[in-house]
């Protein structure tokens, strides 16, 4: 690992995320603000926040967030990395503009942002450079000298990031009866997009058929099928499913559903499922509906056993796996040799987004990527 008290050339990493509602006089103002300018009614918005609704309208994810920034702030000064952490999120507050502009008044000149998304896709990369370039043209137009800011590599296959999912797993079965434990499938779960995006997921030469989004989640779900067999002796079979779809019934999006693949699993005489919400950093809303509602509610009906592991959360070792990220990519900026730690058949992701990855649905310019305007 690189010296793990010099983050130089950087002065702060930013902590990005989605926000979510904090009480139910939120809810819908938060909704509209995840939808802004798809046309959505605002009945089908109310709609969508009953799902808020069931638990109290609060979201789960700021709350999570705040234990990633203590866990990472803890992670920093017990290892001597002197490295102010802040937060901002694309929807709700605190939101990114906010915090790019505290971060100037307090003289950050060059960040590193961490997204709560570990995979290549539009949503989960490409939109958050948007959100990057459009507060930092905002900070321009009130006269500020923007920072210059760098995101993070994909973190999807960093050990920092893995092996907390596979205890999750290996805990998940171990609760389950013993005389369905062995014979339980591994259902990998992660959120459904169009298959226009995830064909046009990652790097130009990566583009086809799930792109690099499928191949991303393929890849963790082998290796932590791979570790759960070195570690019991047992061969669960497995597959990657999705969840939480969202758009129009006649465009195409990621199959099978949870919920259906429930059904398919339950008609193979398959014994139990636990279900790995790989997709996820923590558990939000997607995680507790989709999952521990909706999916739970089809396990019981079908009366198969079904338990569900846990997201990597605040786990020390993610946070420790961010600090190794954080000195990486500091190394290379001063030019140094690094060898970057990553698990698996495809290796260290690209630092720099290149032209055409992840393209977006309207051309719009995105910071922190080879065609940025904030180099």
């Amino acid at each position: 690992m690189p010296d793990a008290r010099d983050a130089t050339p950087y002065d702060a990493l930013l902590l990005l995320s989605f926000g979510g509602p904090e009480g139910p006089d939120d809810v819908i103002p938060f909704l509209e603000n995840v939808t802004r300018g798809r046309g959505i009614p605002k009945e089908r918005l109310k709609e969508v926040g009953e799902h808020y609704f069931l638990f109290g309208g609060v979201s789960p994810i700021n709350d999570q967030n705040r234990a990633l920034l203590d866990a990472l702030r803890k992670d920093f000064a017990d290892h001597g990395l002197d490295l102010p952490v802040y937060w901002g999120n694309r929807n709700w507050a605190p939101y990114l503009t906010d915090t790019l502009r505290e971060m100037v008044a307090n003289g950050r000149r060059r960040v590193l942002v961490l997204a709560t998304s570990a995979y290549a896709s539009y949503s989960g990369c490409r939109q958050y450079r948007e959100n990057l370039a459009e507060s930092l043209a905002a900070l321009e137009a009130e006269g500020l000298e923007p920072p210059r800011v760098d995101k993070l590599r994909h973190y999807f296959n960093h050990p920092g990031f893995l092996e907390p999912m596979i205890e999750g797993v290996l805990a998940s079965l171990a609760d389950l009866p013993e005389d369905v434990r062995d014979g339980a499938h591994l259902a990998f779960s992660t959120h459904s997009i169009p298959n226009a995006s995830a064909d046009t997921s990652g790097p130009v030469e990566e583009h086809g058929e799930g792109g690099a989004y499928v191949g991303q989640h393929l890849e963790v779900s082998r290796l932590i099928a791979e570790a759960v067999r070195e570690r019991t002796g047992v061969d669960h079979p497995w597959q990657l499913v999705y969840q939480s779809r969202s758009g129009a019934p006649h465009i195409p999006w990621l199959e099978p559903d949870i919920c259906d693949h429930l059904e398919e699993r339950h008609e193979a005489a398959v014994p139990a499922v636990v279900i790995a919400p790989i997709g996820f950093v923590s558990d939000h809303m997607e995680v507790l509906y989709d999952l521990d509602t909706e999916a739970k509610a089809k396990a019981e009906e079908l009366g198969l056993p079904m338990r569900r592991s846990a997201t990597v959360g605040a786990d020390p070792r993610f946070a420790a796996g961010i600090r190794d990220l954080v000195l990486e990519r500091a190394a290379v900026e001063r030019g140094q040799e690094v060898t970057p730690c990553a698990l698996g058949a495809l290796g260290a992701d690209h630092n720099l987004c290149p032209v055409g990855c992840c393209p977006a649905r309207a051309p719009k310019p995105a910071a922190a990527g080879v065609d940025s305007p904030y180099a």
